[in-house]
């Protein structure tokens, strides 16, 4: 089973396993970590579960869609690393998947 990183600001990290077929959002939902919302449910409107994913793994990802793109733009602290959690699909190829969290409220 996948395991995915969590990573707090401070440094505290989350390891939590991966169902594949569930987004990156439903597990941190699932495995309560902090600052990862989900208020649409996973429908890509409203960024709760806004992060930076680690450079390492950006190539890995598929790119964002448009939508994604968008609904970034009105989100705090974007960076070239900004991705929606809701927006990427656990597979065994995200084995090892590092999340950076944005504790911003979004």
């Amino acid at each position: 089973m996948p395991k995915i990183t969590f990573t707090e600001p401070d440094g505290t990290t989350h390891i939590v396993d991966a169902a594949p077929g569930q987004s990156v959002m439903q597990i941190a939902v699932d495995n309560l970590v902090p600052g990862i919302f989900g208020d649409c449910g996973g429908c890509c409107s409203c960024a709760t579960c806004h992060a930076h994913i680690d450079s390492a793994w950006l190539d890995r990802l598929p790119a964002p869609s448009e939508d994604e793109t968008l609904m970034l733009e009105g989100s705090v602290e974007v960076n070239p690393n900004s991705r929606l959690c809701c927006q990427l699909n656990v597979s065994d190829a995200i084995d090892g998947l590092v999340v950076h969290l944005v504790l911003d409220g979004a």
